[in-house]
């Protein structure tokens, strides 16, 4: 009879959970020759018999808080944990063997296919959930981040980017090269495509750079930018399990992440065979770099996600909670970038990737400090209708033409074409002020000012409600640089950067314009 036989349950269930936790790097290794002692022990100790016992390891071993509280409506339970546990543990090491980051061919395999899918989703919603401990579980356990850089950048790499430039056609714009992007921001440390071999930094930057500067190929957003309220959802949402539970998620766009790591590459760079750099601004801060960030900073992605593949309810009616109110507020720096125009023409009449990559690219810094604007309404029975600005032109921030506004220090007034009342916006201040929001959110006004080398200019637009979606139109004020339409995401939140593109205003909005990049960071 083993010595264990005598050993009471809760005894026996501490010397286990020590055993699992001695090391804590990669699946508990230390439990197994405890659960092959004998039948007892196995049976007392084992993922099926004793759930909470492995519930708590994962506990140890991975970041639960955030998933505890955005899955609140499915009541996790240790069975649901343990279900998780097997998958990251799997995966986790399948992706330290390398096993699928390369590819032998053009074309892979459905097995291929579905793995990296499991893989990539799994550690998508993880780093979304991430406190430091997945994090660390991905990149020092499993190496994740040497495994991303081979799927991405790689002559081989199984995103199939460099395949398809060497044949002179676009990177896929798929879900999975969407979620790699945005794993690769979230993981960047820039001094390591820095050292004296330029290789790594070529490699990343001639893709990056595709997938930034490429607005004809690769979208800014889902649903199109030109709606405000856009009457159904896109097609291609994933259905995907995260602990147990079923969930439907709209993939991310491929640009935002795209645009944040190669102009936080090319900026990081002293001389730069494609860039001209004009009074070098500071770079954006890549999470991996940002002190103190916690899951509640990607909060905004997860509600996206959530909301753009929920059929349930109204796509546009209502804000999704992908904005986080008061995150645009203040003073932002950052840098806007232009590509020559003949080359941009060239790409938009159907050139290969290969004259984007040979094309040179201007950054010029500039400086913003913008102002939110609240309009709520009270879902008390007698309360009055509130009724928003109607959506308007995309060219000018979704404001309809037409449409006067006055700002004070409490908030902006606005005087729509055809209708009697205006309709008056809270300042974010004003509401601060007061202690809470006096309802619901329903629409979010933007104005400000800023400059760059070209001049001083003066900023206004909306958010819009379904995914947080920002547009600005931005308009100089001595009238010679014209107009043009900033649009974006804020990606994170307390240690966010906005991160997005321009456009001319020339062109119709339902036409590909002439377009450029720009990143904004939070003057510290």
């Amino acid at each position: 009879m083993s010595v264990l036989a005598n050993i009471p349950q809760e005894v026996l269930e501490h010397v286990a959970f020590f055993a699992a936790t001695d090391t804590f790097l990669g699946p508990p290794q230390g439990i197994t020759a405890l659960l092959s002692v004998d039948r007892r022990t196995h049976s007392a100790l084992s993922m099926s018999s004793n759930p909470y016992l492995w519930s708590r390891i994962f506990a140890y071993k991975f970041d639960l808080s955030s998933a505890v509280q955005r899955l609140s409506d499915r009541n996790l339970c240790p069975t649901m944990i343990c279900e998780e546990f097997k998958l990251r543990c799997t995966l986790l090491k399948r992706v330290r063997r390398r096993t699928d980051c390369l590819a032998t061919s053009y074309t892979l395999s459905p097995t291929h296919r579905d793995a990296l899918r499991s893989i990539l989703w799994m550690a998508y919603l993880m780093m979304l959930e991430n406190e430091g401990n997945n994090s660390r579980q991905l990149q020092e356990y499993a190496g994740f981040d040497v495994w991303l850089k081979d799927f991405l950048f790689h002559p081989s790499g199984a995103s199939l980017a460099a395949w398809s430039v060497k044949v002179d056609l676009w990177p896929p714009n798929d879900e999975r090269s969407a979620l790699a992007l945005w794993l690769f921001w979230y993981m960047l440390k820039p001094d390591e495509y820095l050292a004296d071999n330029d290789t790594a930094f070529r490699e990343a930057s001639g893709i990056l750079k595709l997938f930034a500067l490429g607005a004809h190929q690769y979208p800014l957003c889902t649903p199109p930018w030109n709606e405000f309220a856009p009457p159904c959802r896109e097609r291609g949402a994933s259905a995907i399990k995260h602990f147990g539970v079923p969930l439907r998620m709209a993939p991310p766009a491929p640009a935002p992440p795209a645009i944040l790591a190669y102009l936080t590459l090319a900026n990081k760079l002293s001389v730069s065979w494609d860039t001209i750099h004009y009074m070098k601004p500071p770079s954006a801060t890549p999470p991996s770099l940002a002190p103190g960030a916690t899951s509640k900073e990607w909060e905004g992605e997860w509600m996206r996600g959530l909301h753009l593949a929920d059929t349930s309810r109204p796509l546009g009616a209502a804000f999704s909670g992908a904005f986080i109110p008061g995150s645009l507020e203040g003073v932002w720096e950052g840098l806007f970038t232009y590509t020559e125009f003949t080359a941009y023409a060239a790409l938009l009449s159907g050139a290969p990737p290969t004259v984007l990559q040979r094309s040179l690219v201007a950054h010029h810094p500039h400086l913003w400090k913008l102002r939110e604007h609240h309009l709520y309404a009270s879902d008390e029975p007698d309360a009055p209708e509130v009724r928003p600005v109607a959506p308007g032109n995309p060219l000018r921030g979704y404001i309809p033409n037409g449409c006067q506004f006055s700002e004070t220090s409490d908030g902006v007034v606005v005087r729509e074409s055809g209708r009697a009342d205006p309709v008056v916006y809270r300042s974010w201040s004003s509401v601060q002020k007061s202690g809470q929001p006096p309802g619901r959110l329903v629409d979010v006004f933007i104005t400000g000012e800023g400059h760059s080398a070209w001049g001083q200019f003066n900023l206004v637009g909306r958010v819009r409600p379904c995914d947080g979606f920002i547009s600005l139109s931005k308009e100089y004020v001595d009238g010679d640089r014209g107009q043009w339409l900033y649009r974006g995401y804020m990606v994170g939140n307390a240690e966010g950067n906005l991160s997005g593109r321009w456009r001319d205003t020339l062109s119709p909005p339902d036409v590909l314009g002439y377009e450029g990049c720009f990143v904004m960071s939070r003057r510290r």
